[in-house]
């Protein structure tokens, strides 16, 4: 942003007039020893902010220059390459602090800014990918394909079922290349119901894809293609995505209205917004670059090239660009990528703390004595879970992970998902009164399947779950359920059609956790306070993550 200013300001200084011969001479006289060093001295070297300063002058009088004007106040062709080339690397290193580079147009002509090198730079390694599904159609013709009028018509084969046919679907979307080997990151909705998978390349190489792991919950998926001539592809590294700040550049390629790959620009609108609609872990960087449907999956890269966002979702009530896009953050990208590496590309293997908690508001602060009102409040632990290991304790006050800030649960579980299992965190939290800050080391590692589940079918004729069978909840059945605050309770694994439990209302993936006022930890606690029912019954359970209760009588 700094560099507009710059050019927009040195274009206004050209067109009034201000920059004139005196007043460069007046500049240049305020850079010590600048007369021997013009002269072709080597001592005393000039300063980088000096360097600087001459580059941005020379460049505002460069017309004045060209004509022979200002010839006695320039330096030998050789001095002048050398502080023009270091002012254009202040500008490009990536190392460089984006907080003080300044673009430093090197001539007339390069006040004509582009993002050509950064398209050219990251287009080779994002991709148009087309899915084909196959949906089974009856062909029918009418009233003469019913089988009840062909029977009455004594019409042949009126016992046979009408022919079925293929009807295709296509739909199309984006991917980035994310590793030489030819491994893609997508969105899972782009890819999601497709029988056949097609990813085509920059340079229009067309070949099939294969899905190694999609994930609904966060919206992401991996494909693999595998090149024929074997060579490793192009791809994108990944930045940190925490590092970008509102108002910073970017672009987004991707392949809108499967037109073809096309380029647009904006800046980052907002980062961390929230927004659940679009999947489970509501976390994402806000652009204005213009996203339409065929951009999902596609790349944000920032004006180094790099991959800070997947473009993910659109806000609009005609289908089309209105300015708010949604990109997934890069480091949530990398995470998935590398717990996904870590099942040997199987699956995908989520971190989990075995904490609970909730949200710290202000009243609670307030009880409590702290001056903060954000973080989150340990409610429970899970025994010998990586948070008993690490020291943490109920009624500790989570306020960071990793050095990222936390506010509340949703902060705290979307800053856990861009961790990797295997890896270690640095947890801080405030503990006692008054509150100290105590920093503790976390192990990172995937929730457990135990006790592992035994199957229980419910066969008492008066029983509310009668035709039930279920199974005890455990912390990774609990996560893939999306119940990250349970722990204990039964789930119902399946019913039967016209079975009792079906008839009431129940559904696969109801969580019971109380009958009759007595808690429901495992499964035995389900059979026994089924066998004590009068006819009078209270159910407490979860659906869809939602507490519900059903009071029967029968």
């Amino acid at each position: 942003m700094r560099s507009l200013v710059f050019v927009s300001s040195l274009l206004a200084a050209l067109v009034a007039g201000l920059w004139s011969y005196g007043g460069l001479k007046d500049q240049l006289a305020a850079i010590t020893g600048l007369d021997a060093w013009l002269n072709g001295a080597d001592s005393p070297p000039l300063q980088p902010e000096d360097k600087l300063r001459l580059a941005a002058d020379w460049n505002a009088t460069a017309g004045q220059s060209d004509s022979g004007q200002l010839d006695g106040a320039m330096p030998p062709a050789g001095q002048r390459a050398a502080v023009m080339q270091f002012a254009a690397d202040e500008t490009l290193t990536p190392e460089n602090d984006g907080a003080g580079a300044l673009l430093v147009p090197q001539s007339s002509e390069d006040i004509r800014l582009s993002f050509a090198p950064v398209v050219k730079k990251t287009a080779q390694a994002v991709v148009n990918i087309y899915t084909t599904k196959f949906v089974a159609s009856r062909n029918r013709r009418g009233l003469m394909d019913d089988p009840f009028f062909r029977q009455f018509f004594d019409m042949p084969g009126y016992d046979e079922e009408p022919s079925q046919a293929r009807r295709v679907q296509n739909s199309l979307g984006s991917g980035v290349i994310v590793h030489p080997d030819g491994f893609i990151i997508t969105n899972n909705h782009v890819i999601e119901g497709g029988d056949e998978i097609y990813v085509i390349l920059a340079d229009e190489r067309e070949m099939e894809a294969r899905v190694l792991v999609a994930d609904e919950e966060s919206d992401l998926a991996i494909l693999q293609v595998e090149p024929e001539d074997g060579q490793a592809l192009p791809f994108l590294e990944t930045a940190d995505s925490d590092d970008i700040a509102v108002g910073d550049l970017v672009l987004a390629i991707g392949n809108p209205f499967g037109v073809g790959q096309t380029v647009t620009s904006g800046i980052v609108s907002a980062t961390a917004r929230s927004n659940r609609s679009i999947s489970d872990f509501g976390f994402f960087i806000q652009t204005d670059a213009a996203i339409n449907p065929g951009n999902s999956g596609g790349a944000l890269v920032d004006m180094h090239g790099r991959l800070i966002g997947v473009n993910t979702a659109i806000f609009s009530r005609s289908g089309g660009s209105n300015g708010i896009g949604f990109a997934i953050p890069a480091n949530r990208v990398r995470a998935f990528f590398n717990n996904v590496a870590e099942s040997g590309g199987q699956r995908l293997i989520r971190p989990w703390s075995g904490l609970q908690g909730q949200s710290l508001d202000e009243a609670l602060a307030k009880a409590r004595g702290l001056d903060q009102s954000t973080g989150v409040i340990i409610s429970d632990i899970y025994p010998d879970g990586p948070g008993d290991r690490a020291g943490i304790k109920r009624g500790d006050v989570v306020v960071a992970l990793n050095g990222k800030r936390i506010r509340d649960t949703e902060e705290m579980r979307f800053r856990l998902s861009e961790l990797v299992v295997g890896e270690t965190a640095q947890i801080q939290v405030l503990r006692g009164r008054p509150a100290k800050t105590q920093t503790l080391t976390m192990d990172l590692e995937e929730a457990p399947n135990t006790p592992r589940p035994n199957p229980v079918t419910v066969s008492a004729a008066n029983s509310p779950l009668h035709g039930a069978i279920l199974v005890g909840l455990t912390p990774a059945l609990s996560q893939e359920l999306k119940l990250p605050n349970l722990w204990s309770g039964v789930m119902i694994e399946s019913l039967s059609r016209y079975s009792m439990a079906a008839r009431i209302g129940f559904r696969p993936g109801d969580v019971i956790v109380g009958i009759n006022g007595a808690t429901i930890n495992t499964t035995r606690d389900a059979v026994a306070a089924l066998k004590d029912g009068d006819g009078e019954w209270s159910i407490r359970f979860y659906r869809r993550g939602r507490l519900r209760s059903v009071r029967l009588t029968f």
